[in-house]
């Protein structure tokens, strides 16, 4: 539920249905703004979950299998109003802007020293500006791998989770210049070799933004 919400922004749950006894138990994550525990006491107060709880970003719950699509409108009117909110609060706060030159393994130990990470401690969250993508593939799952190539030649192994069929996904794989891409870098250790590698979470195209002339 966690990088799906990451993915698109918005609360999503997700819920595996035992075949057996028809039951579902689901977990979700929520957006700042938009208080899903608060939602999921509200469902199971009217009688739609047989249990539920959470805080505002995060809930659990249990629900009769046919009842799913009435839980789903449910939710849906009940945070309608709190979108907009969270839209306003909905941003990317980026902790360094760097180059593929400097993403290196010793930039990654100094950041890996505040862990652990978590919501009060969050991953550094990193951008690149004006890079270009080469040797983008598609790997098995949907995910891309590729390096990403700074103005002066420099470059960094970089990769992308299940996006292949998706807008970042996309953009990788068409091989094109002048992206802005954030990620956070990852260690890549292999045969006694410390390396690191740029976990790729959305990639813009600025050209894009731009009014016509």
């Amino acid at each position: 539920a966690g990088r799906l919400r990451e993915r698109w922004r918005k609360p999503v749950i997700v819920i595996g249905v035992d075949a057996v006894n028809g039951l579902g138990k689901g977990s979700g994550r929520s957006q700042p703004g938009m208080n899903l525990g608060k939602a999921i006491q509200a469902a199971w107060e009217q009688g739609v979950l047989i249990a539920g709880g959470g805080h505002a970003m995060a809930a659990g719950l249990t629900v009769k299998a046919d009842r799913i699509d009435e839980l789903r409108d449910f939710l849906n009117a009940r945070l309608s109003g709190e979108q907009a909110a969270a839209e306003a609060l909905d941003g990317v706060e980026i902790d360094a802007l760097i180059e593929p030159a400097s993403a290196t393994r010793a930039l990654f130990d100094q950041f890996d020293a505040l862990a652990p990470f978590g919501p009060a401690n969050p991953e550094p969250l990193f951008a690149m500006e004006h890079v270009s993508v080469r040797e983008p593939v598609q790997m098995n799952g949907g995910h891309v791998r590729c390096r990403l190539v700074g103005a002066d030649g420099a470059s960094v192994k970089a990769i992308a989770w299940r996006c292949a069929d998706l807008p970042t996904g996309k953009a990788l794989l068409s091989g094109q210049g002048g992206l802005s891409v954030t990620g956070r870098l990852k260690a890549d250790d292999w045969n006694g070799r410390r390396g690191v590698q740029f976990e790729i979470e959305d990639v813009s195209d600025p050209r894009m933004a731009q009014p016509p002339a």
